[in-house]
């Protein structure tokens, strides 16, 4: 029994993760398929796609033998365009100088130390004489005699240094470029930078290169800037020879900044791109092959998957990720029930031979140049067949994983994963309530739907002519009506390998007239009764509990093949002899602890599924023969109880438990007088709650909730079959009306 309220806490998390048990053989076969898959698609065991079978035939001027057309859509990396922008981008990248302070402020000093001296021997009134002989002193070899002769009479003298000094601040603040003797030519030939370091702040200042200051142009910038300012006549004649002395570079070239620039431009590159769309003919035979072709060519081999270590790893840890997902998916959490071996082995081989096709249709020359490539793989089938026999949810699993998988492998393009992708999705919801095998025929042309539909969408994307929609579409419908027909083909010998419980093989099995059944209608005919009836109970309430109703019938019809053996030991079988009284209580109870045993070989021997031999083995469970158990206890002292207890298991499984519950109710019901309604009610009350005591439903899944609506539907079942009927008044022959005849 399990809570109608769910687990609030994180334990139902931390047990969904809770890998399952081991088990060596399923485990072998899952790294098996895996490392098969991840050779295969990473093109170790697979060709080279019939490209590039020899790339040394192929040489630039030559006239090509045979034509190369990609296979699928490349993107690749022009290395030499890519070379070419990256020397136009460094060619772009200016030279870096930097502005020096130091610089500066020396020009200012030594500036201002002549005009202080210069300024102070007016203020003395020397001679000319005494005033030139102080300033060589100080100055020597700086100024000629004609420049300081020039000053000295110049009127308005006593200003000449702030003049100065304002022109020497502009000279400083424009900056005096020192320009290396060479390595200029390797960057913008028309543009500078220079930088200024403020504090913490650094301001970057664009120099055209035409207006850069140098120190033999400083004269020219120096009679500029005075003839444009306010500046006297006298003062302009003699600025430049009174300022140059004290000029000095204050701006120097920075290799450091300048390579840090160009380190930039190389990291954020963008390389050339270039396309090549599948179906675009690379190589023409009879023409020449040029150095364009011979680079294509080469992205075409690089694409290959397995020539690079990147796609290797990448496509191993992909599908590393998909067999682990079906694996997750595998237990009993997502499907309901953990996967029998030979489904594990099933399903690793329809993955293996999935991604294998896949490669293998990569590699394959279409002629079709709008030819989506997952038109010729049947994912429809490949995810119907799991449908069938594994569940829903796996198929839908798969119907997601193996497009997806296909398409990061490179076995498919965009347009193919969206056809996969719809075939796959659609097929594992078309067989929803299938229950004839006609169906599948039906779903194959529900597909073919889909399919042409999907294709008639890749067509309109793909901007394809009208001529290849008729090609397109037909081959589309066919995969989807094909994967039906090779379903139909294909289910009933998997049904019988993986002894799948499928919905057409319960089917199948529920027939009444098959030889099994005859046969317990003839040797057991009580039997074969109850069976029915059992079977009609338990089918109605696994409808109502939303269990597998259809299950539950088979499983009740089979459920007593083993009293086929010695039938006439079964009440329902005897008449007016019963042979148990003429053998010790022990004894009979071995023969009917012997009929679930014997059930079970029978089982075995006709290939039932496991989920129907599960329902043999547990509808007893492990309850106690009570009458038998009782009559030892009145006729011994010591009776051991395990001799009178079922060799079964508890249920595990709510149709395996609804089967036990509708059998004690069929077999009990019958020794009521005159059942009704309600005592039907009360007495199924009865019996549920004493298997509920005794611990037979401690495994299943059923609720409390599921066990009220179980009880209710066994009492509608049984009310109508034990209905009242009218008591008709009995007739003596001479009394019974002719018809037609006349009367008084």
């Amino acid at each position: 029994m399990k809570k109608n309220t769910e687990d609030l806490g994180g334990s139902a998390f931390f047990k969904a993760l809770k890998p399952h048990r081991f088990r060596r053989g399923p485990a072998l076969a899952t790294v098996v398929a895996f490392a098969v898959s991840a050779l295969v698609v990473t093109g170790l065991m697979g060709s080279d796609g019939g490209i590039h079978r020899n790339l040394r035939e192929f040489e630039a001027g030559k006239v090509a033998e045979r034509d190369v057309t990609a296979e699928m859509s490349v993107s690749f990396i022009d290395e030499e365009a890519t070379e070419l922008r990256l020397a136009a981008l460094e060619r772009l990248v200016p030279a870096v100088f930097k502005y020096d302070h130091a610089a500066g402020e020396e020009m200012r000093t030594t500036y201002n130390g002549f005009i202080n001296l210069v300024e102070d021997l007016f203020e003395k009134a020397t001679s000319l004489e005494t005033y030139q002989f102080a300033v060589h002193a100080k100055f020597p070899g700086t100024f000629s005699n004609e420049t300081l002769t020039v000053l000295f009479n110049a009127s308005g003298r006593d200003d000449f240094g702030i003049y100065g000094l304002s022109v020497l601040e502009h000279l400083i603040a424009m900056g005096i470029f020192a320009l290396p003797a060479a390595g200029l030519e390797l960057y913008n030939p028309d543009m500078v930078e220079l930088l200024h370091n403020s504090g913490s702040r650094t301001e970057r200042e664009k120099i055209p290169v035409d207006q850069i200051l140098t120190k033999p142009n400083v004269r020219e910038e120096v009679g500029r800037f005075v003839s444009g300012g306010d500046y006297p006549a006298a003062y302009g004649a003699v600025a430049s020879e009174l300022l140059y002395p004290f000029i000095r570079e204050n701006v120097f070239f920075s290799w450091e900044d300048t390579e840090r620039r160009l380190a930039e431009v190389r990291v954020n590159l963008n390389p050339v791109k270039k396309e090549i769309q599948r179906g675009e003919q690379i190589i023409r035979k009879g023409f020449i092959i040029t150095p364009e072709d011979m680079v294509k060519l080469q992205a075409l081999k690089v694409s290959l998957p397995g020539r690079d270590p990147r796609i290797i790893i990448g496509n191993i840890l992909l599908l590393l990720l998909i067999y682990g997902l079906f694996v997750f998916l595998g237990g009993r959490r997502t499907i309901g029930r953990i996967l029998a071996p030979r489904e594990v082995y099933f399903l690793s081989a329809l993955v293996l031979l999935y991604f294998i096709g896949v490669t293998l249709a990569r590699d394959i020359n279409f002629s079709i140049r709008d030819f989506p490539m997952a038109i010729v793989i049947p994912t429809a089938l490949v995810v119907m067949l799991p449908s069938i026999l594994l569940g829903f949810r796996m198929a839908v699993a798969l119907a997601v994983a193996l497009p997806l998988g296909a398409f990061f492998i490179g076995a498919f393009d965009s347009f193919s994963y969206i056809f996969a992708l719809t075939s796959g999705v659609v097929a594992s919801y078309v067989l929803h309530g299938a229950e004839r095998r006609m169906d599948l025929v039906k779903a194959g042309f529900v597909i073919a739907i889909a399919h042409s539909i999907a294709a008639v969408v890749i067509l309109l994307l793909q901007k394809s002519p009208p001529a290849e929609y008729p090609i397109i579409l037909f081959l589309a419908a066919f995969n989807g009506i094909g994967s039906g027909m090779l379903v139909l083909g294909f289910l009933p010998p998997l049904e019988h390998v993986l002894n799948a419980v499928t919905v057409f093989r319960l089917i199948e099995l529920s027939d009444l007239n098959s030889p099994i059944l005859k046969r317990l209608f003839t040797v057991a005919p009580g039997t074969y009764s109850h069976s029915v009836m059992v079977a009609n109970l338990a089918e109605s309430a696994c409808q109502e509990i939303g269990a597998n109703a259809l299950l539950a019938r088979v499983g009740a019809y089979y459920h007593d093949i083993g009293k086929m053996e010695q039938p006439d030991y079964f009440v329902e079988n005897q008449t007016a002899y019963n042979k148990h009284a003429d053998i010790a209580p022990r004894l009979s109870a071995t023969v009917i602890r012997s009929h679930v045993k014997l059930g079970l070989e029978k089982a075995r021997s006709l290939g039932l599924p496991q989920e129907v031999m599960d329902i043999i083995a547990e509808h007893h469970g492990n309850s106690v023969i009570s009458w038998f158990y009782h009559e030892a206890l009145k006729r011994e002292s010591q009776v051991n109880m395990e001799d009178f207890t079922y060799p079964g298991r508890p249920p595990r499984s709510r149709e395996s438990a609804v089967v036990m519950l509708a059998d004690v109710t069929e077999a009990a019901v019958r020794t009521l007088k005159k059942p009704n309604a309600s005592k039907l009610e009360k007495f199924i009350q009865e019996l549920i709650m004493a298997k509920v005591e005794h611990g037979q439903l401690t495994e299943s899944e059923l609720t409390f909730r599921d066990l009220e609506t179980i009880k209710n539907a066994f009492v509608r079942v049984l009310a109508g079959y034990y209905h009242s009927r009218i008591e008709y008044p009995k007739f003596s022959p001479k009394e019974i009306p002719v018809p037609g005849g006349g009367g008084a």
